[in-house]
């Protein structure tokens, strides 16, 4: 567990050391006179470019330096956006983040995501059409699966770990097809037009979900045509908890810049109420700091799964 004590006393001391040098402040405004913000692909490019357009504004006065937003086309192009170093802040998943850190990326978590009612974590669910006869594992073997990314969370790593639990190491040989969509928003919509019987997401809560999020707008349609509700799908299948997303910026940044970059994300909910609300659809609390060792565990569960695939690929 996370020493939230000893973090935030050290978050302050960096943050004092960087203050009581004026100058070293002013330094790094002319080698940062612009910042990528890379956030990975929870929902379709233009649904994420609304969701962050006021915060990215909001960041770019409070930082004092020019923020650019870039919208990744996977999750892997945020971990490599930062390894290469173009991509100065980057919104990960957790897995993404694990598997940054676990090929040598510098890079750090700074604030995590927490929820409505104060839990830091979310969980992977595998969705089926409560029209469809499955109600249980069992019944969908020989089925056709939507996952998400090889490099998300809930959309793949951890489905895989919870279905190995459950008695199915081998997804690829239990069910008839194993479909990568490429996005939560792709997987939903594979199922809800039947080009799979069972699909993975995120789910925080019965009214907080990516699912929920696409019905809200009205994203949703069998292959007829038809917008479908939320009690048109059922979950068969729920994982244990996983620990929410970071937010993470290069090791190499400057002390004092970092220090600004998270304040400014910590102050948001009250220095820019609106774009922060708008996020998460006004579902999650403020930030809170948090520091890589969180993330211990889920470089665990992708070194599982990569050794899973390794051994059914044999």
């Amino acid at each position: 567990m996370i020493d939230r004590r000893t973090l935030l006393a050290g978050l302050a001391a960096g943050a004092a050391t960087a203050s009581a040098s004026p100058a070293l402040a002013q330094a790094w405004k002319a080698k940062y006179p612009e910042l990528v913000f890379a956030v990975v692909p929870a929902e379709n490019a233009s649904g994420v470019a609304d969701r962050y357009a006021p915060f990215v504004e909001y960041l770019t006065k409070e930082i004092g330096t020019k923020i650019t937003l870039r919208i990744a086309n996977d999750y892997a192009a945020v971990i490599e956006g930062q390894r290469s170093g173009n991509v100065h802040i980057g919104y990960y998943g957790p897995a993404s983040f694990a598997r940054a850190r676990l090929i040598g990326v510098k890079t750090d978590a700074f604030v995590i995501d927490v929820n409505s009612d104060g839990t830091k974590g979310y969980y992977s669910v595998l969705y089926v059409l409560t029209k469809s006869p499955y109600t249980s594992l069992p019944e969908l073997k020989g089925k056709n699966l939507g996952l998400v990314d090889p490099n998300s969370t809930s959309g793949y790593n951890m489905p895989l770990y919870t279905l190995s639990k459950n008695g199915v190491p081998a997804a690829d040989k239990f069910f008839s097809k194993v479909v990568v969509t490429g996005s939560h928003e792709n997987a939903v919509l594979a199922l809800a037009q039947g080009t799979v019987d069972v699909a993975a997401n995120w789910w925080n809560a019965a009214d907080d979900s990516n699912l929920t999020r696409m019905l809200n707008k009205g994203m949703v349609k069998d292959s007829s045509g038809q917008l479908l509700k939320k009690d048109d799908f059922r979950i068969v299948l729920k994982s244990d908890m996983i620990v929410n997303s970071p937010t993470a910026y290069l090791a190499s940044l400057p002390v004092d810049l970092k220090a600004k970059i998270r304040q400014a994300f910590l102050d948001a909910p009250t220095h820019a109420k609106e774009a922060f609300d708008k996020l998460s659809d006004g579902k999650n609390r403020p930030w809170e700091p948090v520091d890589n060792a969180a993330y211990d565990q889920t470089i665990k569960l992708i070194q599982f799964v990569d050794k899973l695939k390794k051994l059914n690929n044999a």
